[in-house]
Formats: C-alpha cells, sequence, structure tokens
C-alpha cells in the first residue's frame, strides 16, 4: 500500500528504489510516479498513515499507554524501526506472533487468506477499530463493523495530513483539532452514495424494511 500511494515515507533515496521495485513486481508497473507533490497528496489525504502517526492519533483522541492494541499487518513498511515509535507510545501491543503459538502460526506461515482472515477475525471481536490506510480490508472490516454497530474510527486522512505538515503546531492544538475533526467518524451510520461500495457502506441496502 505504501508502493502504490505514491507518497514519500522519508526514506530518501533507497525508499524511493525500493517504492519503485514493490510497485513494479507488486503491481506490475500499473502505478506511476504521481503528477502532485507529496504535500500535495498528503492534504488530500491519499498517503497511508505510518505507525508514528497512527499513534499520536490515538494519543490525541484519549486513548492512553494502557490500551492495547492488535496491529492488524502482514508486513509493515519500514520494518520495526516504523513500529518502534507506536509501541513506545503503546507498549501492550500485540500482532500475531505475539498472540499465537508456534505451532499455530506454523499451520498458516505463507497461506496469504488464512493470515488475512486472523487479522479480520481479531478486527471484528476488538472493541474499537481504526484503519491506516483504506483497502480491501478496511472497506469489508469498517462495513461489517457498521452493520453491527461496532465503534470504528475512520481517520480523516485529509485533516490528519494537513496537521502532520504544520510544524508548528503545538500538541494541545493538534489534539483539538484532531478530536473536532473526527466526532463524526466513529461509528456513526452513514447512508451509502452512489458508486460507493456496498460492502464500506452497508445501509440502506442491507437494512430490514417494515
Amino acid at each position: 500500500m505504501a508502493a502504490h500511494s505514491a507518497c514519500d515515507f522519508g526514506g530518501g533515496k533507497a525508499e524511493k528504489l525500493a517504492l519503485a521495485k514493490y510497485r513494479q513486481t507488486i503491481w506490475g508497473g500499473r502505478v506511476l510516479n504521481s503528477q502532485f507533490t507529496d504535500e500535495e497528496l498528503r492534504s488530500q489525504g491519499r498517503c497511508p498513515l505510518t505507525p508514528e502517526e497512527i499513534g499520536l492519533l490515538l494519543a490525541a483522541l484519549g486513548f492512553d499507554n494502557s490500551t492495547r492494541l492488535y496491529l492488524a499487518s502482514h508486513k509493515v513498511y519500514g520494518g520495526e524501526a516504523r513500529i518502534s515509535t507506536l509501541r513506545e507510545l503503546f507498549p501492550l501491543m500485540e500482532n500475531k506472533k505475539s498472540l499465537a503459538s508456534s505451532e499455530e502460526r506454523a499451520r498458516i506461515k505463507g497461506k496469504a487468506s488464512l493470515l488475512a482472515a486472523v487479522d479480520y477475525y481479531v478486527g471484528m471481536h476488538s472493541d474499537i477499530f481504526v484503519s491506516a490506510s483504506p483497502g480491501n480490508m478496511h472497506n469489508a472490516l469498517v462495513g461489517h463493523r457498521t452493520f453491527e454497530n461496532m465503534k470504528t474510527i475512520r481517520p480523516n486522512m485529509a485533516l490528519l495530513g494537513q496537521l502532520f505538515l504544520n510544524k508548528n503546531i503545538t500538541w494541545l492544538e493538534f489534539r483539538q483539532a484532531v478530536a473536532e475533526g473526527h466526532q463524526n467518524r466513529q461509528g456513526q451510520l452513514k447512508l451509502r452514495k452512489p458508486k460507493q461500495s456496498i460492502y464500506t457502506y452497508p445501509a440502506p441496502d442491507c437494512m430490514c424494511r417494515a
């Protein structure tokens, strides 16, 4: 998803080469360099949130270091170096490796669908779900959890992109802006608009009519 976004994640020349390779290998060259600058992409909400940014979002929304997180991801771009800041903010962070036994992991190793199913199962049984990047898993989980009336935070990507670009913002200002920008993005039922996915917006199609 990092490669698909065409965004810059601060890794310099080595990152650009690595993401270019991903685009060719995984996406078959279908993802080209964007006509927009990185700042424009972030301001438009087109860039996936990094682990550090997810940590700041959660902290601004009032989650503290006693919050238990499950990291639903096959592979985080940048590895442990990118996850370490999130782990410092939320030390009670779990993933498939920490929750499953070695025997259980061996049975699903290399099986992408089963690995994704584990993430989906945990995501559906969590008190709250928040996604770093809209995608197929995000769409399915958001729609399913909405249908079940479960709290699901939809990050305001455009707002967050603009806030993270503001190097002069204070923590108080950031926290207030995040809280205000997410008041109506925490699982409230939204009716599907034309051309929107029924999986992400199950209402009104998946509703009983009396």
